[in-house]
């Protein structure tokens, strides 16, 4: 009752939206990313689904972020349900969005490790929180080691990275998303 019938994300579109708003050919991107023009097409026609891996490269190569192209995948809706797949064992590394369409926030579950090396930096705030496992969080040259049920919070525009240090870790972030302007607050008059 209430949840509108599930489909699967086609990111496909918001690839090729997002790539047609910058005036970018796939040569380009594919230059960008290290991914071929031919997978680019399959993306965008969706007839490929790409990995955590390649989406990120993809968003990089677009100057956005996985989680942006995971949220202009799918339009709006005002209640929205995404359900946990039944049953399913926790996989290898992946990201999941638990929001779908274009909102003021965005929240994605990353199962397992990730590219420890990859840095990112969101423009608005953002939480992140260990459902299960731990993670160490490097940001502003310090390291923090987060367990089951902590929570760390980052003000827009700081570099981090992070890692997780169990298997079958499970964290979630939640940003406020790209396209809003965050106001700071003001001094008293």
């Amino acid at each position: 009752m209430g949840d509108h019938k599930e489909q699967p994300l086609r990111v496909g579109a918001a690839v090729r939206r997002r790539r047609r708003a910058l005036e970018l050919t796939l040569a380009v991107v594919a230059e960008r990313s290290g991914l071929s023009v031919p997978f680019l097409s399959q993306i965008e026609n969706e007839r490929a689904r790409p990995s955590t891996s390649s989406l990120e490269k993809v968003a990089d190569a677009l100057r956005t972020t996985a989680v942006e192209l995971l949220a202009a995948a799918d339009p709006a809706c005002s209640v929205d349900v995404v359900r946990a797949e039944p049953g399913e064992p926790l996989p290898e590394p992946r990201v999941r969005s638990l929001v779908r369409g274009h909102h003021q926030m965005h929240a994605s579950e990353f199962t397992g490790d990730h590219d420890a090396g990859r840095e990112f930096q969101y423009r608005n705030d953002q939480l992140m929180y260990v459902a299960d496992g731990a993670v160490e969080i490097e940001a502003e040259g310090r390291a923090y080691r987060l367990g089951r049920g902590d929570t760390l919070y980052l003000t827009g525009g700081v570099r981090h990275r992070w890692r997780a240090t169990v298997s079958e870790t499970r964290l979630l972030v939640v940003a406020v998303a790209e396209h809003i302007e965050a106001v700071r607050d003001r001094p008293p008059q």
